[in-house]
């Protein structure tokens, strides 16, 4: 595996504060989710964010969607977990392992049809020609898994988790991650090993690796802290370079 399974400090965090601007809308056969738009006119380039465990309806991962649409980009934000997110800093005594492998779950078998179905609606009805998958965290699985033709045509991922080998090896496309210095769920020896896997790929990648920062620092931090913010907005400006250059 190229990155562990999600654990306890995929769900703590800081809320951030802000006001959304996007539509919370049906997506294709069923899906909800958030729909952003850029200012300007919508072109044929979208991006189709795939959030960590707390879910579209997070202020923190809107407020970001809104900042990947103020960079030109139609942004798709869907429910992963059929209106069962889990809280952010979960209550005592909440099972996250539970909550994962069920009944009824959010492994890939119940999270991987909600992301074909979104992905199928953006390139019919909402007539996306390129498109950029993000992750973070429980997202960034299902976002290397599209790097396929047929997929997804570039993609970025932040403190991911869940990553098989196998999937990180088959990517036929472009793929940035943003690391964090202190992380369990992608330590040291896992992303050296995603290196080297992705350095036999033959595709375009990139790691950036941010000191002073733990697990889930690019949507959940606690940007109070100068260090943490920069690095923070220093991870979004990274994903934004990467989309501009290949997307």
């Amino acid at each position: 595996m190229a990155s562990n399974l999600p654990a306890a400090c995929c769900t703590v965090g800081v809320k951030h504060e802000g006001e959304a601007k996007g539509q919370l809308q049906q997506i294709g056969d069923g899906t909800r989710g958030i729909l952003v738009s850029p200012r300007r006119s919508l072109d044929k380039k979208a991006i189709l964010l795939l959030t960590d465990v707390i879910g579209h309806r997070f202020i923190n991962a809107q407020l970001i969607a809104d900042q990947l649409a103020a960079n030109g980009y139609f942004v798709v934000m869907p429910d992963l977990f059929h209106g069962d997110p889990v809280p952010l800093n979960r209550p005592e005594g909440f099972d996250l392992m539970k909550w994962l492998k069920g009944p009824p779950g959010h492994l890939p078998d119940r999270v991987v049809p909600v992301v074909q179905t979104v992905l199928k609606e953006m390139k019919s009805n909402l007539g996306c020609e390129r498109i950029g998958a993000i992750g973070y965290c429980f997202g960034a699985k299902y976002a290397v898994r599209l790097l396929q033709p047929g997929g997804v045509d570039v993609a970025y991922v932040a403190h991911p988790s869940f990553v098989e080998s196998d999937e990180l090896a088959a990517i036929k496309g472009p793929l940035s991650i943003a690391a964090a210095e202190t992380d369990s769920i992608f330590p040291t020896p896992k992303r050296h090993e995603s290196e080297e896997i992705l350095g036999k790929t033959g595709q375009p990648y990139q790691i950036n690796l941010f000191s002073g920062v733990e697990h889930g620092f690019a949507v959940r931090a606690d940007i109070t802290k100068p260090i943490i913010r920069f690095a923070k907005e220093a991870a979004f400006t990274q994903a934004v370079a990467w989309f501009n250059q290949y997307l």
